[in-house]
C-alpha cells in the first residue's frame, strides 16, 4: 500500500464519519421534538401529523445510514480492491482502444448502478410505500429502470466516445476543448429536455383549469415572464409528493405543475408559490448556478490534467494500466470524498436565494397565501420541522421551515 493509498483512505473514512454523523445529529434533533408540534405550526398540523413526519425522515435516516456504509465498501472494492482495474482488463477491446475507453466507463456505470439498486427499490416500495407516499408498480419501477438506462447509452455513449478523442488527440490542452464541449452538451440538454427527454417517463397536458390559468398568465404578464406553457404532470403515478418546476431553457422554458400539487393547494396559494418560482427567474438564479457549475467543472478538469500521467495516482488506488477512462473514474469517485466540506458553501448559496425568491413572491403575491401553501407542503411531503441545525448546513438547498415562514412574516 503506498502513500497516497494511506491519504485515500484516511479520506474515506473521514467523509463516511462525518455523514455518519450528521445523521446522528438529525436523528437527535427530530427524536427531542417528536411530542410537540412547534410554534408557528401547531394551529395547522396535528400532532399525529408531526409524529407521521418524524418517523418517515427517521426512517429514511436509518436508511441512509446502511447506504453510507455499503457506498463505502463499493469505493473500497472498486479502487483498492482492484476492481476497476478488473474491468479494464476483463472487457479491454485490443485493437479497438478508444472503444475499450468507453466500455470501461459504461460498464463501470452499469455495475455501481445494479449494486446500489437495492437501495433505491427498499426506498420506494419499503419506507415510500409504509407511509402512504409510494405510487409506483413494480412494472413501471422496471421500466422506468429499463428506459434510464437505455436514455443514458444513447446519450453518454456518442460524449465519452468525443471526450475520449479529445483527451487522446489534443495534447496537453485538451482540457479546455472537453470543458467546451461539456457546456454544449449541458445547454443542448436544457433545450430538449422538456419536449425530447421528460415526456418519455411522464404524461404533460395543457392546464385545463381556464380561471387558474388566467390568474397565472396575468402573474406572468406582470412579471414579464414568457414561456412555452402551463404544464400539468402526471406525477402522482409515481408519488403522492406534490411539487412545481420551471424547466427548459430560451424558448423551450415551460411551468410545470404536479398533479398532486394542485390537489393540495388553492389557487391563491398556487398563484403565490409560482411567483416564488418567478423570483428565481428575475434574480437569474439558475444562470449564476450554471456559470458556477461549469466554472467548477473547469478547476475540475485542469486539476485532472496535472494529475492525469501521475504513476502514484494510479499505484495509489490499484490500477495498473493508466488511460484516460479509469483515471476520469478515480477523479470522479475522489471528488464525490472531497466535496462534502464544501457543501455549506454551496447549501448556504441555494439558501438564500430561496429568501430571494421568497421575497420576491411577497412583492408579487400575498405572503399568507404563500405561507399557507408551504404549510400544507411541509405537512402532506411528510417534511421534519425542527432540523438540526449543522445538518442543515450540509444537506438544506431550503431554509427550514420555522425560519423560512419566519423571514416570510417580516
Amino acid at each position: 500500500m503506498t502513500q497516497f493509498s494511506i491519504i485515500f483512505l484516511l479520506i474515506l473514512i473521514a467523509d463516511s464519519g462525518l455523514k455518519l454523523w450528521l445523521n446522528l445529529r438529525q436523528k437527535r434533533a427530530i427524536h427531542k421534538s417528536f411530542n410537540q408540534v412547534p410554534v408557528p405550526f401547531d394551529q395547522h398540523i396535528t400532532l399525529e401529523e408531526h409524529q407521521k413526519a418524524g418517523r418517515y425522515n427517521l426512517a429514511k435516516l436509518n436508511e441512509n445510514r446502511y447506504e453510507l456504509a455499503y457506498s463505502a465498501l463499493l469505493i473500497l472494492v472498486f479502487t483498492l480492491g482492484g476492481g476497476i482495474d478488473w474491468i479494464a482488463q476483463s472487457f479491454n477491446l485490443t485493437n479497438y482502444p478508444l472503444s475499450s475507453e468507453v466500455l470501461l466507463i459504461v460498464v463501470y456505470t452499469l455495475f455501481n448502478s445494479l449494486l446500489v439498486l437495492p437501495f433505491s427499490y427498499y426506498s420506494t416500495f419499503k419506507i415510500e410505500q409504509r407511509f402512504g407516499f409510494n405510487n409506483t408498480t413494480l412494472k413501471l419501477f422496471i421500466v422506468d429502470l429499463i428506459k434510464g438506462t437505455l436514455l443514458g447509452l444513447v446519450i453518454g455513449a456518442p460524449l465519452l466516445y468525443l471526450v475520449m478523442w479529445l483527451m487522446n488527440n489534443l495534447g496537453n490542452q485538451w482540457w479546455l476543448w472537453v470543458w467546451g464541449v461539456l457546456v454544449v452538451f449541458n445547454l443542448l440538454i436544457l433545450i430538449i429536455y422538456p419536449t425530447f427527454i421528460a415526456p418519455l417517463f411522464n404524461k404533460f397536458t395543457p392546464l385545463e383549469d381556464l380561471e387558474l390559468k388566467a390568474k397565472i398568465e396575468q402573474l406572468l404578464t406582470t412579471c414579464g415572464f414568457k414561456s412555452q406553457g402551463v404544464f400539468v404532470m402526471d406525477g402522482s403515478k409515481r408519488s403522492s409528493h406534490g411539487n412545481a418546476y420551471f424547466t427548459g431553457l430560451g424558448a423551450s422554458k415551460r411551468i410545470v405543475f404536479f398533479d398532486t400539487l394542485l390537489k393540495q393547494l388553492t389557487q391563491e396559494e398556487i398563484i403565490a408559490v409560482l411567483a416564488h418560482e418567478l423570483g428565481h427567474f428575475k434574480h437569474k438564479h439558475i444562470l449564476k448556478q450554471m456559470i458556477i457549475s461549469f466554472g467548477i467543472t473547469l478547476l475540475g478538469l485542469y486539476i485532472f490534467s496535472l494529475l492525469i500521467n501521475q504513476v502514484w495516482f494510479y499505484a495509489g488506488l490499484h490500477v495498473s494500466q493508466i488511460s484516460n477512462a479509469s483515471g476520469l473514474l478515480l477523479l470522479f469517485i475522489l471528488t464525490g470524498l472531497i466535496s462534502l466540506p464544501l457543501a455549506p458553501l454551496s447549501s448556504f448559496m441555494s439558501r438564500k436565494n430561496e429568501f430571494e425568491a421568497d421575497d420576491f413572491a411577497k412583492a408579487h403575491a400575498n405572503k399568507q397565501d404563500l405561507i399557507n401553501g408551504l404549510v400544507k407542503l411541509y405537512r402532506d411531503n411528510a417534511s421534519t420541522l425542527t432540523p438540526d441545525e449543522l445538518y442543515v448546513k450540509f444537506y438544506y438547498s431550503h431554509p427550514p421551515a420555522s425560519v423560512r415562514i419566519r423571514n416570510l412574516e417580516q
